[in-house]
């Protein structure tokens, strides 16, 4: 069967979803179909992630990070009150437990005041009032913090898209891409779609969808593993409210931090491992295909040089419990390895440059069909709301709507 739609969107996470949504919002006219291929909405990056929707502190001023984040952190969370999304403001304390952090805790303060965040500076008395169990010379309190389930937005997402009329479709991988005049044909299992714009949400593969649709990605996709521990029901309340420590500002990672969840557990973590496959959630899980890829890509090359102390660091913490303990404890120097227990753990799709550098902003290529999201680092899921519609307004663009396109551009201005 062969279907034409203006728009195919192929990923059904969070940013996937919540382009559909933009687009069907700001022209409830258009045929709309996102293709997922797994059997559940957000069953990847967007539904294995701390559920923490952040606040904006951490990005550069100016940066698409920034200007996203503190509008879309509050979007998100309007739009979970109105869909019965549990969500719950809690703030957050950001601690620096050593003298040589200091100057990046003002670096952060600074940074987030330029970003319209609510910060207030802490000392060790405010620290122990706040947080009795946690170590801290110094720490910022950050009041616009909020925990939710992002794997509920995604099914809030989808439902809100099928009363907008949407064509949804799980189990429905993207097998393969053709040109077809000014659209792209795409072949999934038992159907061709004939899409005027394609939209690539994939994720963890959103390079590898970018050239099977004939385009030449800026980035290539690196995944790694984020791995998470629980603290024991009899130590959850060791904290309050989720500590972070102060990030290193040289890498795209906030390190490990402790968060209360929702449902009354304690996560710890996550570190940041390579993984060696793109769904890769355990150290077993070995794509030979990748790793020979990745072993010929001069990238990896230029990565390795660039981050090998950090990288053998983070992996010595994941294979060696009493190092990722040690670690646990700079923060919250009263739990103890038998506290704590193995959680799972989420692959990022993290882009990387031709040189090795790990690539901190969105990325977001555009070709004559075609818009390829190919970095959608932290606060992607946060910011979903916005991004989407930042996305929306290029396809919008490449419809030749583009009155539309500055009207939905000045409507997420604004919002």
């Amino acid at each position: 069967m062969s279907r034409a739609v203006d728009v195919a969107v192929i990923g059904g996470g969070v940013l996937g979803l919540a382009t559909a949504r933009a687009v069907l919002l700001a022209d409830p006219r258009r045929s709309v179909t996102v293709l997922e291929k797994e059997p559940r909405w957000g069953a990847h990056q967007s539904g294995h992630n701390s559920n923490v929707i952040h606040s904006g502190l951490y990005y550069r001023p100016g940066s698409l990070k920034a200007r996203l984040a503190r509008a879309g952190g509050e979007a998100m969370i309007r739009y979970c009150e109105r869909h019965d999304v549990p969500v719950r403001r809690t703030g957050k304390i950001v601690v620096a437990t050593a003298e040589n952090q200091l100057a990046r805790l003002d670096m952060l303060a600074e940074r987030g005041q330029a970003n319209g965040v609510t910060v207030r500076r802490l000392g060790r008395r405010e620290i122990a009032e706040q947080e009795p169990n946690v170590a801290g010379i110094a720490a910022l309190a950050i009041a616009e913090t909020a925990m939710t389930d992002f794997g509920a937005v995604c099914r809030a997402l989808a439902d809100e898209l099928t009363g907008l009329g949407a064509t949804l479709r799980t189990n429905a991988p993207a097998l393969s891409f053709a040109g077809g005049g000014d659209r792209t044909v795409i072949h999934t299992d038992g159907e061709e779609l004939r899409a005027r714009v394609l939209v690539n949400c994939a994720g963890l593969h959103s390079d590898v969808v970018a050239r099977a649709a004939g385009d030449h990605p800026t980035v290539r996709i690196m995944p790694f593993r984020g791995e998470y521990t629980e603290v024991r029901p009899g130590r959850r309340d060791v904290v309050s409210n989720p500590v972070y420590p102060v990030p290193d500002p040289d890498l795209p990672f906030l390190g490990v931090h402790v968060t209360p969840m929702l449902d009354g557990s304690v996560h710890v973590g996550p570190n940041a491992v390579p993984a060696f496959a793109r769904e890769g959630y355990r150290w077993r899980d070995v794509d030979r295909h990748l790793l020979a890829q990745l072993a010929r890509d001069p990238a990896l090359r230029g990565l390795a040089r660039r981050y090998w102390r950090y990288g053998l660091t983070e992996m010595a913490r994941s294979l060696v419990w009493r190092l990722y303990v040690r670690e646990v404890r700079k923060l919250v120097p009263t739990l103890g390895g038998e506290d704590l227990r193995r959680h799972g753990s989420g692959v990022r799709a993290q882009a990387v440059r031709d040189n090795g550098e790990l690539v901190d902003d969105f990325v977001i290529d555009r070709t004559a069909r075609a818009i390829h999201v190919l970095n959608a680092p932290s606060p992607a899921a946060t910011s979903s709301l916005h991004i989407g519609a930042h996305i929306a307004a290029d396809v919008f663009e490449h419809l030749g709507e583009n009155d539309l396109a500055r009207t939905v551009r000045a409507d997420t201005a604004a919002a």
